[in-house]
């Protein structure tokens, strides 16, 4: 089995690392040979005299990665990462679902910045455009609709701007719907 076969076999994990080493920590793991994951975005700054693009991670503090988690040491023993995401000292996997959300937000086109977790609202699932077969919990504000896609072990989001049309609800167990979330002030 080849090395890009075995990665896709083995489950993505959030590694923590160091303030603003996020770039570094992926630098040394591709030559460690692992294929690491930084998602990121372009945030628009206004200098003292100009605007300007800065490219910044949409989980700051962490990377992601594919791994054998028996097999650990060379992810823990380099420059830059902290630890291991977990529960206790036990790794603990992303959910499939969860990492393929944010790949396709990361392979998508559309702008996409960090955004607080959410528990409550309607989870939804994008039915065109790019970002098709994506949940998340849809999200009303001022400036219109986004999908929020979380990483519930890391308890970080990630929001994309869509347009409503896009969405339908996902079926919940229970007969109760929760409502659309919305930040607009009355």
């Amino acid at each position: 089995m080849q090395n890009d076969d075995l990665e896709r076999v083995n489950p993505w994990y959030a590694l923590r690392v160091r303030s603003n080493y996020e770039k570094t920590a992926v630098a040394h793991l591709k030559a460690r040979g692992y294929s690491p994951l930084l998602p990121l975005c372009v945030f628009r700054r206004t200098w003292f005299d100009r605007p300007k693009e800065i490219t910044a991670p949409l989980f700051p503090g962490y990377v992601f990665c594919r791994f054998e988690v028996q097999k650990r040491l060379p992810i823990v023993t380099t420059p830059g990462i902290v630890s291991i995401v977990g529960i206790g000292k036990e790794p603990f996997p992303i959910d499939d679902s969860e990492m393929a959300a944010v790949l396709s937000i990361c392979n998508s086109t559309l702008p996409a910045q960090p955004w607080p977790f959410l528990r409550c609202g309607q989870r939804v699932v994008i039915e065109r455009g790019s970002l098709e077969g994506v949940e998340g919990i849809l999200l009303d504000d001022r400036k219109g609709f986004r999908l929020i896609v979380s990483i519930t072990l890391l308890q970080r989001s990630v929001a994309v701007e869509i347009d409503r049309d896009w969405v339908r609800p996902v079926a919940q167990a229970s007969s109760q719907r929760s409502p659309i979330v919305s930040t607009s002030r009355a």
